[in-house]
């Protein structure tokens, strides 16, 4: 007998808060098909890993009859999401919106089904204006109950909480209740953080049907992406671990993988790839490093196709085997003509004599977060440059223009750096 999809979706690991348990299950596991939908704000011209995780959830749902609405916020951009954040998000441009929406509108499509419907929550909130917005929907909301939501704890607590934030969440919420009355929408997809806005919109619908005997709609959040140690999956010492190849290199990507503690194999082999379960469960007991090189392997392969997740298998390769000349290994271009301020030194910092303090280097090319972490890493035996091994922090690294330098960290980094 097959699995329900509710089971499966639980089983795997996609499934954290619901609004309705029962009749979440009920809607995704009856005959009867229902119209959900993701939103996704364009801050950046490109997915991150975290969407992506939200996407497979949302083809899911697609696999199994659903109707799913892809929401880009091209409004809710304008604003920017407080949730999880320490500092308000910064500030762009109407042009880079509208840029960032084509640019992940191309990227999301290559794992939604093609007949899936991408709206931009600008076509409708940007038809109120202030005051009408705040009649026909600020109105249902509770100051004391927004300030009380994780959405905007820790902004609160940093003690810089804005004005423009706070109207976040009653954007997000409309988004729902919008939907809803044009395409028939009754449920709300999304990672945990998002929880605080969909429990406000299932709330505005609520308050705003009240007397009109209208059934519930339900939201449902998966976890956030984390590792066994509890941090946010998805960073790397060069920054986000981002869905386009331009910005994230397949090698990389697929680095960054096999590169994550054994303990998270399973969990990544269940929520990206379609293994089935008891098969994951044996890879990983029987044999744990072939494990996690399939779960690098496939995951790569789901998002860049099968012929770049080969190349970045036999980059690996290649290094482990000793070998530094492959187009897939990733490469820092270092302008040795530069001031280090660009690189975020102090003004007046130069580089000397085409020589540079190799702690300064690692933090400029991404191999350290900092000059501390450096000379650990050093200390430590875990740093080679082209094949040799560095053991004094206080050396350095000559920088003469048209030289090329393979670096390695630890055993699984490498990082080939172009003098330009």
């Amino acid at each position: 007998m097959a699995q329900k999809l509710f089971d499966m979706l639980k089983e795997r690991g996609f499934v954290k808060d619901m609004t309705h348990p029962e009749q979440i299950k009920d809607a995704l596991d009856g005959t009867k098909k229902i119209t959900f939908y993701l939103g996704v704000d364009p801050t950046a011209d490109s997915l991150h890993i975290g969407h992506f995780f939200a996407l497979r959830m949302f083809r899911h749902l697609q696999n199994a009859g659903h109707k799913g609405i892809l929401i880009i916020g091209g409004a809710t951009a304008m604003v920017g999401d407080p949730s999880g954040r320490s500092d308000m998000r910064a500030m762009i441009t109407a042009e880079q919106i509208a840029h960032n929406i084509a640019e992940v509108k191309e990227l999301a499509r290559r794992f939604i089904l093609p007949e899936t419907e991408i709206m931009d929550n600008a076509d409708w909130l940007n038809k109120f204006n202030y005051v009408d917005f705040l009649r026909h929907v600020g109105a249902h909301f509770n100051m004391n109950t927004m300030l009380a939501a994780d959405a905007y704890k820790q902004r609160r607590e940093e003690g810089g909480l804005t004005f423009l934030e706070m109207g976040y969440m009653p954007m997000q919420a409309y988004d729902f209740v919008h939907l809803n009355k044009e395409h028939g929408c009754t449920m709300q997809i999304g990672g945990s953080d998002q929880w605080g806005n969909i429990v406000a919109g299932c709330e505005l619908y609520r308050k705003m049907n009240i007397g009109k005997n209208a059934p519930d709609i339900l939201g449902l959040t998966s976890p956030l992406l984390m590792t066994v140690d509890g941090t946010k999956m998805g960073k790397t010492a060069k920054g986000t671990l981002w869905v386009a190849r331009e910005k994230t290199t397949p090698f990389d990507f697929y680095q960054y993988f096999y590169n994550t503690p054994d303990e998270n194999t399973m969990l990544l082999l269940s929520l990206f790839t379609d293994i089935p379960m008891p098969e994951i469960k044996e890879m990983c007991v029987s044999d744990i490093i072939a494990a996690k090189k399939r779960m690098a392997y496939e995951i790569t392969k789901l998002i860049h196709g099968e012929q770049l997740a080969d190349d970045a298998v036999a980059a690996a390769q290649s290094l482990f085997a000793g070998g530094a000349q492959s187009d897939a290994v990733p490469t820092f271009v270092f302008d040795a003509k530069e001031s280090l301020e660009k690189y975020g030194f102090p003004p007046g910092a130069t580089v000397c004599e085409e020589n540079i303090q190799i702690t300064v280097f690692l933090v400029i090319v991404g191999l350290a977060k900092s000059n501390s972490e450096a000379r650990r890493t050093i200390e430590q035996g875990g740093l080679a440059i082209d094949d040799e091994k560095v053991t004094d922090p206080m050396s350095f690294v000559t920088v003469t223009s048209g030289k090329t330098i393979m670096l390695q960290k630890g055993k699984k980094t490498f990082l080939r750096v172009i003098i330009k």
